[in-house]
This record gives C-alpha cells, sequence and structure tokens, in this order.
C-alpha cells in the first residue's frame, strides 16, 4: 500500500488536480489490502487521515494564519509587526478547502468499506476461556487459531487502564511467545500447563482461545481484532 504522509495536503504542489491524484492512488492501494482483507495499517491510517481533514475543515481560521503573511507595516509605538494576507495565500487556502471537500467523501468511502470488513471478522469470531478463569484477567495468554491453520498461536498479553477526558480507557499489549502445532498432545489445556511450567512468573494465568470458521490474514487482521475482541470481553467479567 502506498503511505500518505500525515500532511500530505500541503506537502510539495498545492493544486487539486495533483492532490486528487495523489489521494486515489493511495486509495488504491487501501482498497487492494481491503480485497485480501488486509485491515491493518489501512484502516487506522484512514481514520487518522480522516479526522485530520475534519479537523483542518472545522477550524478554517488556524489554516489561515499556518500560511506565511506579507509584512504591511511596524507599528514602533507599539512595537508590534502588522501583517496582512496576500492574494495567493486566500487562493492556496481556496485550493485546499477544494481538496478537503473532495477527499471527505472519498475517504468515507474507504471507511465505511474497512469497518465492514471489521464487522464481518469480528462476527466470525469465537472466545472461550481455557481452564478455571483467575480472578486477575489483566494479564494472561491469548491463543490463536484460525480458519484452516493447525497451529495455535500464544501471545502473552497484560491489559492497561488510562484516563482520558474524565474517562477510564483498557488498553492492551501484547507479545509473541511461540507457535504449537495441533496435534492430540497440543490441546489448549496442555498447551496452558506447557507455559505454567516454562514461565513461572504466570503460576495462574488467564488464558483465552480466539477461532474463526475462516483463515484471515494474521496480522494485518485477525490479531489486531482478536486483541480488542479480548478486551472487551474481559471487560464483561469485571
Amino acid at each position: 500500500m502506498k503511505a500518505l504522509g500525515p500532511n500530505w495536503i500541503i506537502e510539495n504542489f498545492i493544486d487539486f488536480e495533483y492532490k486528487k491524484y495523489e489521494l486515489l492512488a493511495y486509495l488504491q492501494g487501501v482498497r487492494q489490502d481491503f480485497k485480501d482483507e488486509k485491515l491493518y495499517p489501512a484502516l487506522s491510517d484512514l481514520i487518522a487521515h480522516y479526522n485530520n481533514l475534519i479537523t483542518i475543515k472545522n477550524n478554517k481560521q488556524q489554516l489561515s494564519e499556518s500560511f506565511k503573511k506579507i509584512l504591511s507595516k511596524i507599528d514602533v509605538e507599539k512595537l508590534k509587526l502588522i501583517y496582512e494576507s496576500g492574494e495567493k495565500d486566500s487562493t492556496m487556502i481556496n485550493e485546499i478547502e477544494n481538496i478537503i471537500n473532495f477527499s471527505i467523501p472519498q475517504l468515507e468511502n474507504y471507511l465505511k468499506e474497512g469497518k465492514d470488513i471489521y464487522n464481518n471478522i469480528e462476527g466470525d469470531m469465537q472466545i472461550e476461556p481455557i481452564g478455571l478463569t483467575p480472578l486477575n484477567t489483566d494479564e494472561g495468554y491469548m491463543f490463536i487459531c484460525d480458519g484452516k491453520q493447525k497451529d495455535t498461536h500464544v501471545h502473552q498479553y497484560k491489559i492497561t487502564f488510562f484516563e482520558h477526558a474524565n474517562e477510564n480507557f483498557r488498553g492492551i499489549h501484547t507479545s509473541y511467545i511461540s507457535s504449537f502445532a495441533y496435534s492430540y498432545i497440543n490441546t489448549y489445556e496442555n498447551i496452558k500447563l506447557q507455559l505454567i511450567k516454562d514461565i513461572p512468573q504466570l503460576p495462574t494465568p488467564a488464558v483465552f482461545a480466539i477461532s474463526s470458521d475462516k483463515q484471515y490474514p494474521l496480522d494485518e487482521s485477525f490479531i489486531p481484532i482478536a486483541k480488542r475482541t479480548l478486551v472487551r470481553y474481559i471487560t464483561t467479567l469485571t
């Protein structure tokens, strides 16, 4: 996927046709990723670009002030420099507004497509606790097994709490541990026992298996969505 810089709208040539081509080339790569059911990093990038454009659109005054202005005169008594906007600046701002008005609906269409794919993958997931679930579920292991894959991918997870605007949020950090080939020996329960033996720092870990009937791109879709699914599931337990 072709990257689009966070400041793409004001970088290089500020020209409607040029920026239109730049955006559509980027979205073509996003479409190919979505066709392959690869959501990340495309979906998070789309959200960031969309939010940036909405912010700029809602702060036109800030946009105007971001451009250099022409020094008109110097007020010696007040020790103040007085500027005025040039005609070129006004034209440039209008060009950026045209780019924004074109880009926002384009991004909204792709955001909808990405969210639909996200919901489909999430709806196909099943989550189950492995063995007894301890009182502390903020740290443990996440087992990943999707579709026709025979391996169980083990990730250690840790849920953190942070406050923003008087609201509490949960975040999740994961690290890959190992993969276990499917066999009558490597059941979920036996894998859990092996982890307890190998990693004594977690003697009574919470363990959750997340699986699906269909195979999805592991790193680009399944694991990121599984992490969010696990946070929501654990929230229901507390």
